[in-house]
């Protein structure tokens, strides 16, 4: 017998919220079993980032090494990459194994207090080499515009937007919309293939949206792992995000931007 287990490369939060506890959180409420690769320690609380601090690629190299070894994933989410070597580290380590797994890219690249988490040398690089490797890319406006390279304003920026970095090598993407203001969150799957698929969700009144990205990449990871395909993993972390949202929007937790409510109703860790 196994657990279905998940593997989360990604920056740890000190505040609970967002990065490498979000996902593990997530995993667990959705019935999985969570392994962790962590590549940069965030000072950070609800009100904002303090200060980060990068791992060292050797240590980055050897927690990669370890579970891939050991606990082989059933599918992986990547989340905050913030130098260019750490990115020649993933792809050259994940490139290695014979069976890879599905990869969820969440491209990290600034924090919902405005603060900048990646070095601008790295996002190209993000493009050349883990792009090609991944089976989704998850930004959202802000990310979509620096990786497209163009102003996003409505629906049809974002379709625009989402083709243009299919364009650079992405396999699939989905822009995530919820920095438009309105009352229905548009989000857009493409994946070069067929036409783009629109996602409406409602919008959910809530001062409560830290970690929103990172814990739905990994939601979508989670349930890949438990055997979806691509788009319906995506509609299902939709749906998960959403009750997480709704559930945590009247709790108070900090001075600032609070967490989802990620185990609203969790799973029973399955095995298999």
């Amino acid at each position: 017998m196994n657990y279905i287990n998940v593997l989360t490369i990604a920056g740890s939060d000190s505040g609970g919220g967002a990065g490498i506890q979000a996902d593990l959180k997530t995993f667990s409420a959705l019935g999985c079993f969570g392994t962790s690769v962590i590549t940069a320690v965030t000072a950070q609380n609800t009100m904002g980032v303090k200060s980060v601090h990068g791992i060292p690629t050797e240590i980055i190299k050897d927690q990669l090494q370890a579970v891939m070894d050991d606990i082989a994933p059933v599918a992986i989410k990547i989340g905050m990459i913030n130098r260019a070597e750490v990115v020649q580290v993933i792809v050259k380590a994940l490139s290695s194994y014979s069976n890879p797994a599905p990869i969820i890219l969440d491209p990290v690249m600034v924090a919902t207090s405005g603060h900048r988490l990646i070095e601008p040398d790295t996002v190209n690089l993000l493009i050349e080499k883990l792009f090609p490797i991944v089976s989704l890319v998850t930004p959202n406006i802000d990310e979509a515009v620096i990786l497209s390279g163009q102003p996003i304003h409505n629906l049809e920026d974002m379709i625009a937007a989402g083709y243009k970095i299919i364009q650079k090598g992405a396999n699939a993407i989905l822009l995530k919309g919820g920095h438009l203001a309105g009352p229905i969150i548009y989000d857009v799957f493409i994946n070069g293939k067929d036409a783009p698929v629109i996602l409406e969700s409602a919008f959910i009144a809530s001062k409560n949206l830290h970690g929103t990205g990172c814990t739905l990449s990994s939601a979508i990871a989670a349930e890949m792992a438990k055997g979806y395909d691509l788009l319906t993993a995506i509609k299902l972390a939709k749906k998960y995000i959403s009750e997480a949202l709704q559930s945590g929007s009247n709790v108070t937790t900090g001075k600032g931007n609070g967490p989802l409510n990620h185990f609203f109703n969790p799973l029973k860790l399955i095995i298999q």
